[in-house]
């Protein structure tokens, strides 16, 4: 039985569908969307932006077909100050109705995607997330995280709030190191689209299945290049896409204190993160269900 996931985040709104194997997507469909240019000063999402929203679900609602899928926002819509109102008219006009997760499920859901992906030999685990919003951490040794953590210290928000590097790194530490303990016997590993092109920016590879990592020392060497380029001199270096260099920042100031805070030099890179989480999450289920009716 096929299952779906429609994840609507700060730059695009991204249908998939699978059966089992989610290297392999029945369907993979992208919109995008620009919300972080559609928030007024009190964080309200604009008229346009709740146009364009509709717009993004109603596309993947065609194109999923018969195919059920489960819609759910991540912070630009959960922290958004008019998220009811934007909840309310998504769903009178698509007819979907938005679910939104929490930032310790999204914590979890990233945690159980990057546990898959490395599999159980993998041993301990400090799962790092860094979104737009929030950043997540979790940290476990089985199937299911002993810990969670979000905290609002994402790239946008930090962007937003319009600090010095200085500033936002002694912010990201005193927040960090006050809310979780370092894992230094775990492994780390960077989920989302900033430790991707991190990682991309410090040489690695753009090929997802090929093994990748982020160093501290590395990162440490960007942060004060990246602070001097504009950004569309950010969005010319390899890794760092056009609508995220404004963010870049701000996103890499956040991973390191992620990895410092952690006790980390080193991060593996996982390409599934919440969504693959949660696309597991119900291929599970469809297969309890079909174990059950036979």
């Amino acid at each position: 039985m096929s299952v779906g996931v429609l994840d609507v985040g700060c730059f695009s709104a991204h249908l998939v569908v699978v059966e089992r194997d989610l290297t392999r997507p029945l369907v993979s469909h992208k919109v995008r969307l620009r919300l972080d240019r559609e928030l007024d000063a009190e964080g309200a999402i604009s008229a346009a932006g709740i146009d364009s929203l509709c717009t993004a679900v109603l596309a993947a609602r065609k194109k999923a077909g018969d195919v059920p899928f489960l819609p759910f926002a991540t912070s630009s819509v959960r922290d958004s100050s008019n998220v009811d109102e934007v909840m309310r008219k998504v769903a009178r006009r698509t007819g979907v109705e938005l679910k939104v997760l929490s930032g310790k499920e999204e914590a979890r859901l990233s945690y159980l995607a990057a546990r898959h992906w490395f599999g159980f030999g993998a041993g301990p685990m400090v799962v790092l997330d860094v979104g737009g919003g929030t950043v997540e951490l979790a940290a476990g040794s089985g199937a299911e995280p002993d810990r969670t953590v979000s905290l609002p210290l994402g790239a946008r928000t930090l962007t937003r709030a319009g600090l010095t590097v200085a500033d936002m790194r002694s912010e990201v530490s005193e927040r960090l190191s006050a809310a979780f303990a370092p894992s230094e016997s775990a492994r780390a590993i960077g989920c989302s689209k900033v430790f991707e092109q991190l990682a991309r920016l410090a040489g690695a590879r753009s090929d997802a299945y090929s093994p990748r990592q982020l160093r501290l020392k590395d990162l440490e060497k960007w942060i004060p290049r990246l602070a001097k380029l504009s950004v569309r001199e950010r969005a010319a270096l390899p890794g760092i896409s056009r609508h995220r260099a404004r963010q870049s920042l701000a996103g890499a100031v956040v991973a390191e204190g992620l990895m410092k805070v952690s006790g980390h030099d080193v991060v593996d890179i996982s390409p599934w993160s919440t969504k693959e989480g949660l696309l597991l999450s119900l291929v599970e289920r469809s297969r309890a269900r079909s174990s059950s009716a036979a």
